[in-house]
């Protein structure tokens, strides 16, 4: 079991994890989410007594990592597949963890051919795919028949095949009685895979339950109600009745009403009260992305600024000009016409007079590129003719003649 208690770390001015508790009990799959930043990846190098802990503390079976004997046999990670030397062969990799870890040779052809790995044992691992890769660091851990292991994105780079090996590989190792940490951003794989979620924000637990509570706590379950295209009125009729039994009713794309507050079969009878006739009633539960998404979506460190016009999070109050979090005026923002990319004479491509690099409207001239020719000021709107001058005049006129020039030709 690992078992973690206020668990803190910082650097310098950042706090990766702050206070962080909890425990990963054996014989079932614990997913580790959390957005990118959130101390993940921190959290599982303490761990494994890869960084020290600011304050508190995390134990492997009531042992820190660095007092565990011979803890090769009791712990194995997959954390970074890339840490792997690339002009050694597979075999020859596992062999020299093999060694440190007092294990005899034939446990590397064992764990081999658990990952697949058998035909290309003897190739040098620096022509490996990201997913063969994955299959060498799942290889490591696997080595020392550990009953605590720890994997971090192990699907990353697997094909559709390998992700359900990895899968089954999971539950298995689960069944057996191990404990199995995983730490993921595929949510339709956590909800095949995890049996328990530990989700983290900022560093900071925001859940440790079971999957079907998860789901449960952080989404609005509804039912969805379809009645006969031709019959509109039934719909009415429905919907009035649906309202007076306490329930919320929202009209969706397409003809469908999203129902909640009212259960499935009493909004049967009210449809069989009212003599309308359903062509659709079925139930609705969020997945756990859905879920996930609902939990986490205060604690996203990295955000796109088009996800505040999906209703994703707030505008920022102190965000100027166009950068992070600010909103276009109107006119500017994604797909608004006249003013959006590719529009004709105000995009790239569109070059100033004169000038062959083009420049987006309203921006300055593009500083990259090269000087242009000077080019002599344009003619002022002509006037009316003015007598020549006699011969041998001064090639200027004086100030007040041409102020006089200027004054007529306005």
């Amino acid at each position: 079991m690992i078992e973690a208690v206020g668990l803190t770390k910082r650097y310098g001015a950042k706090t990766a994890v702050h206070n962080l508790s909890f425990q990963v009990r054996p014989g079932t799959v614990t997913g580790f989410l959390g957005p990118n930043g959130s101390g993940k990846s921190t959290t599982m190098r303490m761990i494994l007594g890869l960084d020290v802990p600011t304050s508190g503390s995390v134990t492997i079976g009531g042992y820190p990592f660095a007092k565990l004997p011979n803890a090769p046999r009791q712990v194995g990670a997959l954390l970074d597949a890339k840490a792997v030397h690339g002009g050694r062969s597979a075999r020859l990799h596992l062999l020299s963890l093999a060694q440190l870890a007092g294990l005899p040779a034939r446990r590397v052809d064992e764990v081999l051919g658990v990952v697949g790995l058998q035909d290309v044992a003897r190739k040098r691992s620096k022509g490996f795919s990201l997913g063969m890769g994955q299959r060498l660091g799942i290889a490591a851990a696997l080595l020392g028949d550990p009953q605590v292991l720890l994997f971090d994105e192990p699907v990353n780079g697997l094909d559709p095949e390998g992700i359900l090996w990895v899968r089954n590989l999971m539950k298995q190792l689960a069944a057996e009685g191990r404990t199995v940490f995983v730490s993921s951003h595929l949510m339709s794989e956590m909800a095949l895979t995890a049996e328990h979620l530990i989700v983290i924000g900022r560093g900071q637990l925001l859940a440790d339950m079971t999957v079907k509570d998860f789901i449960s706590a952080n989404s609005a379950d509804f039912a969805r109600v379809r009645t006969a295209d031709t019959e509109p009125e039934g719909r009415e009729k429905l919907t009035a009745a649906l309202v007076e039994a306490g329930g919320q009713v929202l009209a969706e794309p397409g003809g469908a009403l999203r129902v909640t507050g009212v259960p499935l079969p009493r909004i049967s009878d009210l449809a069989h009260d009212a003599d309308v006739r359903l062509w659709e009633l079925s139930p609705h539960q969020a997945s756990l992305e859905e879920a996930y998404m609902r939990m986490t979506q205060g604690a996203v460190d990295y955000r796109s600024t088009a996800d505040q016009r999906a209703g994703l999070m707030q505008a920022d109050p102190y965000a100027q000009g166009y950068g992070y979090g600010a909103t276009p005026p109107q006119g500017q923002g994604w797909g608004q016409p006249a003013q959006g990319w590719g529009q004709p004479g105000q995009g790239w491509g569109q070059p100033a007079p004169g000038n062959p690099y083009p420049t987006l409207t309203g921006e300055q001239p593009n500083p990259y590129a090269p000087p242009q020719p000077a080019q002599a000021p344009a003619a002022p709107p002509a006037g009316p003719s003015a007598p020549a001058a006699p011969a041998g005049a001064p090639a200027t006129a004086p100030a007040d003649l041409t102020k006089r020039d200027s004054e007529d030709a306005r």
